[in-house]
C-alpha cells in the first residue's frame, strides 16, 4: 500500500458492498448471485478508474460486535478470490462490525493489500454495545499470517461515539502512535454522510505524517473541500446508480469523483 499511496497523489478505494451472505437475515439463498454482482461493482470501479477497492459483508444486518460466523468468512472469501481475478486493483477487507482478524485472514487467502477496522484502540458505544479496540491481538496476528497488509483504523468511527472525554485528536494520536495503524480514517455519524471538516483538519494536525482517508460521504459535490486535507477517499453510496444504495455502482460517477480527485 506503500506503493500505492507513492504512486497516486490522491486514492480513491471504492467500496463493493456485499448483498447479504449466508446466515444473514436478509440471505436470499443464492450465493453465485452475490458473487455476480460483487465482481460487477469491482469491474465498474476499475472502469471508473478507481485506484483499490474494499469488499465488506454491508449486507449482513444486524452486525455482531465479535468474530463473524464461519459460513459468513467462507462467503467473503469465496467472493473476495472472485474479485481478484477480475480485476487488477488491489484489494482490501472490513469485515462489520470489527472482526480485524477475519479481515486479515482474508487478505492472507485473496492476496488482499489493506484492511479496515472501525475501532482499533480505545473504546466506542456502538449499535452493537460496547466494542473495544485491540490492536495487541491484530499486530501479532498480521504478523503471523500477511505481515504485508496494511492497516486502516477509524478514529471516532461512525455509527459510534466515544466513552468518555477522548478528544479526537487523542484517539488519531493513540492510534497512530500505540495502535501502529498505517492511516487514519475520519467519517461523518453514519453510511453516506459527510465528515466533518473540522475534525478532518484537527486530525490532520495530529498526525501530519500520517495519511488520511475519508470514510463516508464524499461526493462529487463536497470532494474538493476534502482534497487539501485528506489523502484519499473509501467512497460507496454516491457512486451507485442514481445513488441509490441498493443499486449497483456506475462507472461513470466514479470516472468523475476520480477526476475531480486527480
Amino acid at each position: 500500500m506503500k506503493t500505492l499511496f507513492a504512486k497516486h497523489h490522491k486514492l480513491l478505494i471504492g467500496v463493493v458492498h456485499l448483498q447479504p451472505l449466508p446466515g444473514a437475515p436478509r440471505w436470499r439463498g443464492n450465493m453465485e448471485s452475490v458473487i455476480e454482482f460483487a465482481v460487477n461493482d469491482a469491474r465498474a470501479y476499475e472502469r471508473g478508474g478507481a485506484h483499490a477497492v474494499f469488499i465488506e459483508n454491508f449486507g449482513d444486518v444486524p452486525f455482531t460486535k465479535g468474530s463473524i460466523a464461519p459460513e459468513t468468512l467462507a462467503a467473503m472469501a469465496a467472493a473476495g478470490r472472485a474479485i481478484r481475478q477480475a480485476v487488477d486493483l488491489p484489494i482490501g477487507f472490513n469485515v462489520l462490525r470489527n472482526d480485524a482478524r477475519a479481515a486479515l485472514a482474508l487478505c492472507a487467502v485473496c492476496d488482499g493489500a489493506f484492511i479496515r477496522v472501525n475501532i482499533h484502540t480505545g473504546a466506542m458505544l456502538t449499535d452493537q454495545g460496547l466494542i473495544e479496540g485491540n490492536a495487541y491481538e491484530t499486530l501479532r496476528y498480521r504478523q503471523r499470517v500477511c505481515p504485508g497488509a496494511q492497516i486502516f483504523a477509524d478514529v471516532h468511527v461512525k455509527h459510534a461515539v466515544p466513552l468518555g472525554n477522548w478528544s479526537i485528536e487523542d484517539a488519531a494520536r493513540d492510534t497512530v502512535e500505540r495502535g501502529l495503524a498505517d492511516a487514519l480514517i475520519v467519517s461523518g455519524a453514519g453510511t453516506g454522510l459527510q465528515a466533518d471538516l473540522a475534525d478532518v483538519e484537527r486530525v490532520r494536525r495530529t498526525a501530519p505524517t500520517t495519511r488520511i482517508l475519508l470514510g463516508s460521504g464524499t461526493t462529487l459535490a463536497n470532494v474538493r473541500a476534502f482534497l487539501p486535507a485528506a489523502d484519499g477517499f473509501i467512497v460507496g453510496s454516491s457512486l451507485k446508480l442514481g445513488g441509490k444504495l441498493s443499486n449497483p455502482i456506475d462507472p461513470k460517477r466514479v470516472a468523475a469523483l476520480a477526476r475531480a480527485i486527480s
